[in-house]
């Protein structure tokens, strides 16, 4: 089978066609995490045809990550996150070219693997990596999307670089408040995931605008999703030189 049978009626959505479907499979995308929002997102690039996907996860698979973290099974219990979710990509779309990278995003990996990419997701939930990765983006101005999340509410953050408010224009330093652990439903990081995979299908294809200098805003208690205006800040260190 062809690769171009796989996504005809993707192809259909007005707007996109083949010009669109052939930049997602020229395009790199990397993420991190791979797990209760990256493991979705992950497998939703693949779906769309994205070419090559890079993943950054560290760590062995626990028990408690198995109500969200859908790239892995049961039986992978105590086994290296990054690899499993690269198996189950490979099974769903043997196409896909796919790096797997046991580390989390660090100040010594960061440069490195974003500069591979075109599109860059921040999946992690520790604020110290997101804002790492969307400092490298800015700097060397690859597409960016910010996903988070924590009980029943999610934000979702697209960039482009020189254009658009960076998710350091909002968060200057880690807030002293936020902890490793929070609550998930993995059904709640689910849906930010798909909401972060479009706008980067937009970020890449240009077939429909990204929410540009706006934080989509999902509340899933009431079902309500809304569009926060932002404004960019001219002296962010990370994008306030920036020029598009």
């Amino acid at each position: 089978m062809n690769y171009e049978d796989y996504y005809t009626w993707q192809e259909d959505v007005p707007g996109f066609g083949k010009a669109a479907q052939e930049k997602l499979r020229q395009c790199t995308a990397m993420v991190s995490r791979v797990g209760g929002l990256g493991g979705p997102l992950a497998l939703s690039l693949a779906a769309a045809g994205v070419g090559r996907i890079i993943l950054a996860h560290g760590g062995e698979l626990r028990p408690d990550d198995l109500n969200r973290q859908i790239l892995m099974t049961h039986a992978g219990l105590g086994e290296l996150r990054h690899v499993q979710a690269a198996e189950t990509l490979r099974r769903f779309n043997s196409d896909l070219e796919i790096e797997s990278v046991g580390e989390n995003i660090s100040e010594e990996n960061v440069a490195d693997l974003v500069g591979k990419a075109d599109l860059v997701f921040s999946c992690a939930p520790l604020f110290e990596e997101r804002l790492l990765m969307n400092r490298e983006a800015m700097r060397q101005r690859k597409f960016f999307v910010d996903g988070a999340m924590c009980s029943m509410e999610g934000h979702v953050l697209a960039v482009r670089p020189g254009e658009s408010t960076c998710l350091a224009c909002l968060v200057k330093e880690p807030p002293a408040y936020w902890k490793r652990r929070f609550p998930v439903i993995g059904a709640v990081s689910a849906m930010v995931a798909q909401i972060a995979v479009l706008e980067g299908i937009k970020l890449v294809t240009n077939f429909a605008k990204p929410a540009l200098d706006h934080l989509i805003h999902v509340d899933t208690v009431a079902m309500r999703l809304k569009k926060v205006k932002l404004l960019r800040d001219p002296d962010c260190p990370h994008c306030g030189d920036l020029v598009s």
